[in-house]
């Protein structure tokens, strides 16, 4: 591939004809590029090349037919300033009329002499008895105008607001007379011939310049394969005699190939960075199993064998950890901290949002508290308190950082980074977690000289004992370091997904739940079995078990009409359940007042916990058997499974109720009949996946999976297997010049540097 201007990033006014006015219209739809123009595609495509007689056409039907002008004339209508024109032609076997509303004299000038012969395709519509065709494409077929030159499979394209077909079709021709010659392939040439592709360039020639069936090459083996594979295309090739599924293929497969690219280059250029070699034998980490009252299971100690192998590498970490609800990945991203912190690094501990950063530091804290480590919070809306808090962080004073994208804000300089945890991953941007590495890695820069520090009283509060005051601070290495990664999700990818849009991570998963755990029952209840309900609750609460029952709102809202944690607490205390004790929690309380309430809660002084989706995820309460659910049609699946993994988490039988309206759609019925089949987290992966489709499951503009034009990930899973194994001989055989090449395109496709990808 040589390197070269990318001309198809230009901008879309470059093409000829293309003007201010026009361009406007493009960009409405989000077309930009010429590139851009090249992938709108056609929706169907319109066969011209059979003409019928006059004679035989039918209401209803869209013909072509071919005649000669008998008669024009202007149409005036009675009370209306609308303009139109009529124009009879006639084949020898019959004639039609031809209506043209809001008409263009120089147009009608041109065409409009009697027997000039025009071919016209359009749909026919009777006014009266009379059959008619109105605004059909016309052709003038002059003295010498070959009738073959004018029957042809014409594209339809989506409708952009005030452009007709025609004009469309013409700017997508001038396209490629200016820069056709630019369609180049990141697929190398051996490639292609290789696995029998036809090019790039020919693939969209076809689609939008279609020929005559007859005239087009055979399928290529490449073809024959992913057709024999089922890959269902109909909504893009509606199409005459199925034109176009080839070309179709090709095009998923040029984004295929590049994002595998992507990412491959991305792992290799990960792992040849320096990363902090730590110890991994360390006492932090025996002390705190010493003091827990559960042992780790064979999963979790699998896993945190691979993260200690990955920290004492010297290469840099970049490790996915996946499980199911209550399965432990905190405690092994806590023993993962407690290496880091041995080795007198700092760790980032980040959350796509406050509630969920809070919950964190909530369970978090609390594990570190027992090992005098100290941990902080960082979130909006702490006035002066931020201030100390940064000072801290950047002294080293705090071991542990808690927070949102507030981590990586200008202001936030870590003493050392060395280990970043980063939950719930799929919600974040690329180039989020992509600047807190950088930030880590211009941070130690900064570095102390080695000696030891003393670690001073938290903003938070905590005081750290004698034995964890003084901890060793190794020399910072001279080169640059980049720190350990570990993302984590409660939510697992689906098996089909992970193993290809995560294939610059190494993943590793909790496959296991803690010993005596049983599978929580699940049904799904009408709202006019509530009393039913409500006496469950009340038989769990007599026999010391805690009851959470969760709203979708705090208050009451004048736009949705559904119940609401403050009134309804109010309600089940005096009318429901006047001996027992209840409480609210809910996302708008302060951190201190939800861990209160949490301690409350967990110490047995509330039976019953009202509360909003705050407790989705980061709460564990043993003693909890029982979780209602109100309005469960209203919750995505996955949320309804995140919620159901805050009971279960004990060897005493558990129960999940979802209450749900009769008035729901069809798909609040699959998600809520997945929750009553399954308690297996990967199994609803699979199945949220197959209702809502990847890109909902996994954020499509934050997940590091590109918005594809063309490719359904979910349909056309077995294209992006084989675009990464072709990618994969790819990588090592490409030149330097040429992975610039698929960087810039990267770049240019997607808006964002390769280098961003780094653990999506």
């Amino acid at each position: 591939m040589e390197k070269r201007k990318d001309r198809l990033n230009d901008p879309i006014e470059t093409i000829k004809g293309v003007g201010s006015k026009i361009s406007a219209k493009f960009k409405k739809r989000g077309l930009e590029t010429v590139e851009d123009i090249f992938y709108l595609l056609p929706v169907r495509y319109e066969d011209r090349r059979d003409i019928c007689n006059i004679c035989d056409v039918k209401e209803g039907t869209k013909v072509s037919v071919l005649g000669e002008i008998a008669a024009y004339k202007s149409l005036f209508f009675r009370h209306s300033r609308k303009k139109a024109f009529e124009i009879v032609v006639d084949d020898g076997t019959g004639s039609l009329s031809i209506k043209l509303f809001q008409w263009n004299n120089n147009y009608l000038r041109n065409i409009c002499h009697k027997g000039n012969r025009l071919l016209l395709s359009g749909e026919i519509s009777r006014f009266g008895v009379q059959l008619q065709m109105v605004h059909p494409d016309i052709a003038v077929i002059d003295d010498e105008g070959e009738i073959t030159n004018y029957q042809m499979i014409l594209p339809v394209y989506p409708e952009i607001e005030g452009m007709k077909q025609g004009v469309l079709r013409n700017i997508i021709r001038q396209a490629f007379e200016d820069f056709g010659g630019y369609i180049r392939s990141v697929v190398p040439g051996w490639l292609e011939k290789r696995y029998g592709m036809i090019s790039l360039a020919e693939a969209f020639r076809r689609i939008h310049l279609p020929v005559d069936s007859d005239d087009r090459s055979q399928r290529s083996e490449f073809n024959e394969k992913t057709e024999s594979r089922g890959l269902e295309l109909e909504p893009y090739i509606a199409k005459a005699e199925n034109h176009g599924s080839v070309e179709i293929r090709r095009l998923i497969f040029e984004e295929y190939f590049l994002f595998q690219m992507v990412l491959l280059i991305n792992k290799r250029e990960i792992k040849a960075d320096k990363g902090i070699r730590f110890k991994t034998d360390s006492d932090l980490l025996s002390r705190f199993l010493e003091i827990q009252p559960f042992e780790l299971t064979d999963a979790q100690k699998k896993v945190l064998k691979e993260i200690k192998h990955d920290m004492g590498m010297g290469e840099p970490m970049n490790r996915l950890l996946q499980g199911d609800v209550g399965c432990g990945k905190t405690i092994c991203a806590v023993l993962a901290s407690c290496v880091a912190i041995d080795n007198g690094y700092q760790v980032a501990f980040m959350a796509p949002t406050e509630i969920l950063a809070e919950q964190h530091y909530l369970s978090v804290h609390r594990f570190f508290d027992e090992v005098d480590i100290p941990v902080v919070l960082l979130r909006g809306g702490l006035g002066k308190e931020r201030k100390n808090i940064i000072e801290g962080i950047g002294r080293g004073d705090v071991s542990v950082v808690i927070g949102t994208h507030a981590l990586i804000q200008k202001d936030v300089q870590f003493h050392r980074l060395g280990l970043i945890i980063i939950d719930e991953q799929h919600r974040f941007g690329v180039m989020q977690r992509r600047k807190l590495r950088i930030q880590g890695v211009e941070d130690s820069r900064n570095q102390g000289n080695g000696q030891e520090q003393e670690v001073k009283k938290t903003p938070t509060g905590f005081k750290p004992s004698a034995q964890a005051t003084r901890r060793p601070v190794p020399q910072p290495p001279s080169d640059d370091f980049v720190p350990h990664t570990l993302v984590m999700t409660a939510t697992p990818i689906p098996r089909t997904l992970s193993m290809v849009i995560f294939g610059d991570l190494d993943v590793s998963t909790i496959d296991e739940l803690p010993k005596g755990r049983q599978k929580i029952w699940t049904k799904v209840y009408l709202e006019k079995d509530k009393p039913a309900v409500y006496r469950m609750m009340e038989e769990e609460a007599k026999k010391g078990n805690k009851v959470y029952i969760v709203y979708p709102l705090v208050e009451e809202s004048d736009k949705m009409d559904l119940l609401n944690v403050k009134e309804m607490a109010g309600y089940l205390q005096k009318e429901v359940f006047p001996n027992l004790r209840i409480d609210i929690l809910h996302g708008r309380m302060k951190p201190d007042e939800k861990e209160k309430t949490m301690e409350r809660f967990r110490g047995g002084k509330i039976d019953i916990l009202v509360c909003t989706t705050v407790i989705e995820v980061g709460v564990d309460v043993p003693d909890a058997t029982l979780i209602v659910i109100e309005h469960a049609e209203r919750f995505g699946l996955s949320q309804l499974h995140q919620l159901r993994g805050r009971v279960g988490r004990s060897s005493r039988p558990s129960k999940c109720i979802l209450i749900t309206s009769t008035q729901r759609t069809d798909l609040a019925t699959k998600r809520l009949k997945a929750m009553e089949n399954t308690t297996d987290g990967f199994e609803i992966a699979e199945k949220d996946m197959e209702i809502r489709g990847p890109g909902d499951i996994l954020g499509v503009r934050q997940a590091g999976l590109p918005d594809f034009r063309v490719g359904n990930v979910v349909k056309d899973i077995d294209m992006m297997i084989e675009a990464r194994k072709v990618a994969e001989e790819a990588l090592d055989v490409l030149n330097d010049d040429e992975l610039d090449i698929i960087k810039d395109k990267a770049n240019n496709r997607w808006k964002m540097d390769i280098h961003l990808v780094d653990v999506a």
